[in-house]
C-alpha cells in the first residue's frame, strides 16, 4: 500500500463518506460467496462493515474466488467505495453504508481452522439451548483469550473497564490527591497474614504484595495527605469462586481526615459515584454491547450513597429468617441476601456497610470511641458484593502493638509497620477496591474472569 494512502475507521464510514473512495484496515469476519459476487464482513475492534466484491470494472472473476477464500480472522486492507445501503444492513454496526472493494490485500493471514468461532463466542447462551447453536464454555474462552478477546463483548467490556481507571484517577486528581507506585515486592506479609506468595529473593525470601496500604499510610505520616494507586495485588488463597482471583487490579486510596473518618467514607462513596455516572455518559456503546449478551437491569445509585449500620443490615436478616449473632460476620449467601432486601427496600445497588464488630476486623482497624466492640469500619457493595473493605487504621503505635498482641501477630513481623507510626501520624483511613469486581458488578457479569483480562486463579496460570 502507498504512504500517501490513509485508512479510515470503520467507526467512521457513514453516510457522509458516501460516494468516496476510501482505504480500510480490518479482520475478514465472514464471507459469502454467491455467483459473481463476494459478501465479506471486514471488523475492527468492536465495529464492522459489509464490503462486496463483484464482477466488474474493479473486480475479475479471480478476484471474487480470492476475496471469497481468504481466511477468517485475517488481517486485510480494503480499497473501496463508500455507498449508501437500499436497506438497513443487519448483523453490522454500520447499517446504512457497505464497501464496494475494487482492490484487497492481505496483511496476515489467519490459519484456516479457529479454535473458536466468534459469532459463537457472542452468543446468549440462552439463545443457543433453545435452537441447538453452539455456545463457548469459559475454560475455552481463556485457553484461547487472544481470539476471545476479539469480540464485541470483550472489547466492549475491556474499554469500560479502561473507562473505569480513567474516572477514577480523573476523579481523585481532581479532589487533590496524589498517585503514588508501592513496591510490590515485600520483606514481610503485608497484613500479616499467611496467605502469601513467597519469591526467592537473592540469598533470602521476599513476598507478593498483598496490599498497597503500608505504602499508603507511610506517605500519609509523610504529610501528603491524599494518596491513591492503582497495581497488581496478590492474594494466595485458594478460592474457587465466581468473584476470587489470586491476582486483580486494586485501586487503593488513603487520606488523612480532621474530624472524622466518614469525612474519608463520603469521598470514597463520592468517587465511586462519578466513576457510575461518567460510565453512564461516556461508555453506553458498551453497556449496550454487552447487554446484547448478558441481559441485566441498568445499575442503580443514590446521592447521597445510602450508609448503613451494621447492626442494621442484621436486624434486616433477621427480619427475613437469617440466624446470626451480633459479631458474626456476613457469609456470601447472607451478603447477596442482604443486597436484595436493600434494593427492594431502597432502590439502589450500591451501599454502605459502616460500623463493623471490631471482632471480625483485622488488627490495624480503629476501635470504636463509643462503643468497644464496634469498630471504625466500613465495606461498600454492589449488587449484593463487597467491592471495597476500608477502616480507619490506628495512627497511634502503642495501641497499634496492643491490638497486634490481641490478635497473636509476631511483632516483629510487623516491626517496620508499627515503627511508621512513631514520629507522628495524622489520624487517616482508606480503603481498596478491586477493579475486575466493580466490572463484573456494574455490568452484571456472573464471574469475575469474565472482566480479567488475562486472569489468575488456583488452577490457571496461562496465558
Amino acid at each position: 500500500m502507498a504512504d500517501d494512502r490513509v485508512l479510515i475507521r470503520i467507526k467512521d464510514l457513514t453516510e457522509e463518506k458516501a460516494d468516496e473512495v476510501v482505504w480500510v484496515r480490518g479482520r475478514i469476519h465472514t464471507s459469502r460467496a454467491k455467483g459473481k459476487q463476494c459478501f465479506l464482513v471486514l471488523r475492527q475492534q468492536q465495529f464492522n462493515v459489509q464490503a462486496l466484491v463483484a464482477v466488474g470494472q474493479h473486480a475479475s472473476k479471480q478476484m471474487v474466488k480470492f476475496a471469497a477464500n481468504i481466511n477468517k480472522e485475517s488481517i486485510v486492507d480494503v480499497e473501496g467505495v463508500v455507498r449508501k445501503a437500499y436497506q438497513k444492513i443487519g448483523g453490522c454496526t454500520q447499517q446504512d453504508v457497505e464497501l464496494h472493494v475494487q482492490r484487497i490485500y492481505v496483511i496476515s493471514l489467519a490459519e484456516p481452522r479457529l479454535p473458536l468461532q466468534l459469532d459463537d463466542a457472542v452468543r446468549p447462551e440462552v439463545e443457543g439451548e433453545e435452537d441447538g447453536r453452539a455456545t463457548v464454555n469459559q475454560d475455552t474462552r481463556l485457553d484461547n483469550r487472544v481470539i476471545d478477546l476479539r469480540t464485541s463483548t470483550s472489547q466492549a467490556v475491556f474499554r469500560l473497564q479502561s473507562g473505569i481507571c480513567q474516572l477514577f484517577r480523573e476523579t481523585l486528581i481532581h479532589k487533590g490527591f496524589v498517585e503514588i507506585q508501592t513496591p510490590k515486592i515485600i520483606s514481610a506479609a503485608s497484613e500479616g497474614g499467611a496467605n502469601v506468595f513467597t519469591v526467592s529473593y537473592f540469598k533470602s525470601s521476599a513476598y507478593l504484595a498483598q496490599s498497597p496500604q503500608l505504602y499508603k499510610q507511610m506517605c500519609i505520616c509523610a504529610d501528603f495527605e491524599k494518596v491513591f494507586c492503582i497495581g497488581p495485588v496478590f492474594r494466595a488463597e485458594d478460592s474457587n469462586t465466581h468473584r476470587h482471583l489470586t491476582e486483580f487490579v486494586g485501586l487503593d486510596m488513603e487520606m488523612a481526615f480532621n474530624y472524622h473518618y466518614h469525612e474519608v467514607v463520603d469521598e470514597i462513596a463520592d468517587t465511586l459515584v462519578q466513576i457510575f455516572k461518567g460510565l453512564q455518559e461516556r461508555f453506553q456503546s458498551e453497556i449496550q454491547t454487552v447487554n446484547k449478551q448478558f441481559p441485566c437491569e441498568p445499575f442503580k445509585f443514590l446521592e447521597p450513597t445510602l450508609r448503613l449500620e451494621y447492626c442494621e443490615a442484621v436486624a434486616m436478616l433477621r427480619e427475613a429468617g437469617v440466624e446470626m449473632g451480633d459479631e458474626e460476620d456476613l457469609s456470601t449467601p447472607n451478603e447477596k441476601l442482604l443486597g436484595r432486601l436493600v434494593k427492594e427496600k431502597y432502590d439502589t445497588d450500591f451501599y454502605i456497610l459502616d460500623k463493623y464488630p471490631l471482632a471480625v476486623r483485622p488488627f490495624y482497624t480503629m476501635p470504636d470511641p463509643v462503643n468497644p466492640k464496634n469498630s471504625n469500619s466500613y465495606d461498600m457493595f454492589m449488587r449484593g458484593e463487597e467491592i471495597l473493605s476500608g477502616a480507619q487504621r490506628i495512627h497511634d503505635p502503642q495501641l497499634l502493638t496492643e491490638r497486634a498482641q490481641h490478635h497473636g501477630i509476631d511483632l516483629e513481623k510487623i516491626k517496620a509497620y508499627i515503627d511508621s507510626f512513631r514520629f507522628g501520624a495524622p489520624p487517616h483511613a482508606g480503603g481498596g477496591i478491586g477493579l475486575e469486581r466493580v466490572t463484573m458488578l456494574y455490568l452484571g457479569l456472573h464471574n469475575v474472569r469474565q472482566t480479567s483480562m488475562f486472569p489468575r486463579d488456583p488452577k490457571r496460570l496461562t496465558p
